[in-house]
């Protein structure tokens, strides 16, 4: 997924606790729900930045010698230029784009 494209705001914005996000009545759940989906881009993020820096990694062991590479650092750039994690799954959740379902089949213990 291009994290570049979305309309995910790069600083922190405040928010309306009264709003309804998504399709949840609660706002523990809107959280869970946010969360959960973040922990899953930062996860493909991360995932991504080390893969196009696995192409340009040296497996030499030599300590003297240090080599800074611009295309690394052009990269590392582009991934600290987007917006965290966070913020793109509330947008997700704003415009309707996460699947979720809660199990409330759950029966107390007794």
């Amino acid at each position: 997924m291009d994290y570049k494209k979305t309309k995910a705001p790069f600083t922190t914005v405040t928010r309306d606790l009264d709003a309804n996000y998504g399709k949840t009545e609660n706002i523990y759940e809107s959280v869970m729900v946010v969360s959960k989906r973040a922990n899953q881009i930062s996860v493909e993020m991360k995932q991504e930045l080390n893969q196009k820096l696995e192409e340009f990694a040296s497996y030499t062991d030599n300590l003297e010698e240090v080599f800074e590479n611009p295309e690394q650092i052009e990269i590392s750039r582009y991934f600290e230029r987007l917006p965290k994690p966070s913020l793109i799954a509330l947008q997700e959740l704003d415009e309707d784009k996460i699947y979720f379902r809660i199990n409330e089949d759950i029966e107390p213990a007794e």
